[in-house]
């Protein structure tokens, strides 16, 4: 069962993490045009949906794995 602190931690080291990395690529690959603001927040969204899951489950693994 997971606890609370780490959905927590999980969900804002997602949101935080997905944000700038995306907001970086989307300038560099799309730059700042009129569609910046849609296509960064899609691609936002996207990034998020993957790395939260990811964490929740990937991440005690690799505590465990590494003893943490």
């Amino acid at each position: 069962m997971m606890n609370k602190s780490a959905l927590k931690f999980a969900f804002i080291m997602a949101l935080i993490v997905t944000s700038y990395i995306s907001f970086i690529l989307v300038s560099v690959n799309a730059g700042f045009n009129n569609n910046f603001i849609f296509i960064w927040l899609r691609s936002w969204f996207i990034a998020f949906l993957l790395a939260f899951p990811s964490l929740l489950f990937v991440a005690p693994l690799v505590r465990k794995k590494l003893k943490l």
